[in-house]
């Protein structure tokens, strides 16, 4: 079931209309993304876990596992973009340099579970990508629905980093 788009159109590459952050909120294991510089050290145990904070703004951990089997991590913070729910901008970049517009990233949560079980997180400009689970593995027919209408919005899937095992 999809909160965007029908499956027999093809989904606009934009946000959600809805996004309940206290329900984002926890941790969610990446199932699969495009290829990103400030991950190609991650090989597998890819996690981000997002926390609300009382200002309104969202922690964000990332987390993964790396070729020497040593665990990586970033922290960050996300805000909301006004006048669109499903629209967050992160950065990783000291506090010190928020007051710069270009470290911070767009973050769209381009299609979501109802029950807020799968997220698929993209950006304007179709560079990036993410499949997300609140479960470590997901069923391979889902992941090739999700990856289809992922296509669909314009994103280059056939780049795909698998991250995580299919059912």
């Amino acid at each position: 079931m999809l909160t965007t788009a029908s499956a027999a159109s093809v989904p606009a590459n934009a946000p959600v209309g809805s996004l309940d952050l206290q329900r984002y909120a926890g941790q969610w294991h990446e199932i699969a993304h495009l290829p990103m510089f400030f991950q190609r050290q991650c090989v597998d145990q890819i996690t981000a876990t997002y926390t609300a904070n009382p200002d309104g703004t969202i922690g964000v951990h990332n987390a993964c596992r790396t070729n020497d089997g040593k665990m990586d991590a970033s922290d960050g913070v996300a805000k909301r973009v006004q006048g669109q729910r499903g629209a967050l901008k992160v950065r990783f970049a000291p506090r010190v340099l928020a007051w710069l517009p270009w470290v911070w990233a767009d973050y769209w949560v381009v299609e979501l579970d109802p029950d807020y079980q799968w997220a698929v997180v993209g950006s304007p400009s179709r560079k990036y990508l993410w499949v997300l689970s609140r479960k470590p593995s997901m069923p391979a027919a889902q992941f090739r629905e999700i990856r289809d209408r992922a296509r669909q919005r314009g994103y280059p899937v056939d780049k795909l980093v698998m991250a995580a095992p299919l059912d």
